[in-house]
């Protein structure tokens, strides 16, 4: 059956479908543009002309800054850092968390960004754990226990993401104060907060809870994504953590991954002492045996405990029969890197790239490719203050932040061999 639209009656005038529609806000094309802020993009270049704003100028700039940071950091003294870290990470998903000043919301944003750093957290820390928890309608939830499986906290997150009720700062502190007080003493019992809300609704005295961390030596840390609180600046001054306000989404990534690394350590925060680590061998791809991660029997693959002799799934993680932490020889090669970086390369000034009789080489030792901007002209480059040789910025990245060694110096060590 044909179905026709009304035609107006009576003198009316039907308005044109391509007319814009106005709202109380202004029209929807307006304010489009006025949510996404897309002039913001925009710079002059010298002909007075808009071109978009180079993003990787401006990433690798604030990589050299925390890079800078973190050299100058190291260099007051020798700074002992913890390998063996229990981290809680705690969402706020009150209310507070739905606003929209992050785009498309906080939450949403949060949630991308938990799960970048939970990869990010257990690359650099191997041998480390994670708990995730959140804070709605007043309560403190437990999401995941803590554990070495990335992919078994993200999963538990992103079904987990919805907003209601009043934030509870104490709730969430209580909660992960009865997790991390039960931790071995060798452990380095840590607390991330990622705040949304302006205020904290708690049953007592949040004071008391706070010098309970304290005490247990629990270090708290807040990235907040509102306004600065002055109980969360004391929360992380009491307990030895860092206070942070995200100004933006670009801003919230670089703090929250600031945490990925391992902290200074605290000498009376966790004692040295020896672990008992076991080094388990994989299964033969045929054999079946029941997995004591998920109770059930799989073929292939997996690990066994080379004290009682039970199959795991992956490593590193504990062995829930014997309590054995089970690790692979990489894990602590991968952990090494810490007690040792890589020096901070030096940016070659100008001076150094257009003269011509110490002009630097026109392509990067590292990746082989060419150090100059179109028209021959010298770009962006650094050195190893030890080797001497050059690399492009890409390459400075790369060696810093995953491979951990100076292909030059490595070079020069095994020639020197020969």
């Amino acid at each position: 059956m044909n179905t026709y639209a009304e035609r107006p009656t009576n003198g009316e005038v039907e308005e044109d479908d391509d007319e814009d529609e106005v709202t109380g806000n202004g029209r929807a094309w307006e304010r489009t543009y006025a949510e996404d802020r897309s002039w913001e993009s925009l710079q002059e270049d010298e002909s007075g002309l808009l071109r978009p704003i180079d993003d990787k100028a401006i990433y690798h700039s604030q990589y050299r800054r925390r890079l800078r940071a973190l050299a100058s950091t190291a260099a007051v003294s020798r700074i002992q850092k913890g390998l063996i870290r229990y981290l809680y990470v705690v969402v706020d998903l009150s209310k507070a968390a739905s606003e929209t000043d992050f785009r498309p919301s906080r939450r949403a944003v949060v949630g991308k960004q938990v799960e970048a750093f939970i990869r990010e957290f257990f690359d650099q820390n191997p041998l480390s754990h994670i708990g995730l928890a959140t804070i709605k309608d007043g309560i403190a939830y437990s999401l995941t226990e803590l554990g070495g499986s990335p992919e078994s906290h993200i999963k538990a997150l992103m079904g987990k993401l919805e907003c209601s009720g009043d934030a509870s700062l104490q709730n969430a502190l209580e909660l992960v104060h009865g997790y991390l007080n039960q931790i071995p003493s060798y452990g380095h019992r840590e607390v991330l907060l990622l705040y949304s809300a302006l205020s904290t609704c708690d049953p007592g005295d949040i004071m008391e809870t706070i010098q309970k961390c304290k005490k247990d030596k629990i270090r708290c840390s807040v990235i907040g994504l509102a306004a600065e609180m002055f109980i969360c600046k004391h929360l992380c001054q009491e307990t030895g953590g860092t206070y942070t306000i995200a100004l933006d989404e670009a801003h919230f990534k670089e703090l929250i991954l600031e945490h990925a690394p391992p902290p200074p350590s605290i000498a009376e925060y966790a004692t040295a002492n020896l672990i008992k680590m076991g080094f388990p061998q994989r299964a033969a791809e045929g054999s079946i045996a029941i997995c004591t991660c998920h109770e059930e029997a799989k073929v292939g693959g997996g690990y066994t405990c080379p004290r009682c002799k039970v199959r795991v799934c992956e490593l590193p993680t504990e062995c829930r029969i014997c309590g054995l932490t089970l690790i692979s020889s990489p894990h602590l090669a991968r952990s090494y890197h810490h007690l040792f970086p890589v020096v901070p390369f030096d940016e070659v000034p100008p001076s150094v790239q257009n003269d011509p009789i110490r002009r630097s080489p026109s392509t990067c030792f590292g990746c082989q490719q060419s150090l100059l901007n179109p028209g021959n002209k010298p770009g962006l480059s650094v050195t190893c203050p030890k080797c001497k040789q050059y690399f492009c910025i890409d390459c400075d990245i790369y060696i810093h932040e995953s491979l951990h060694n100076c292909p030059g110096c490595e070079s020069f060590r095994h020639s020197k061999a020969e």
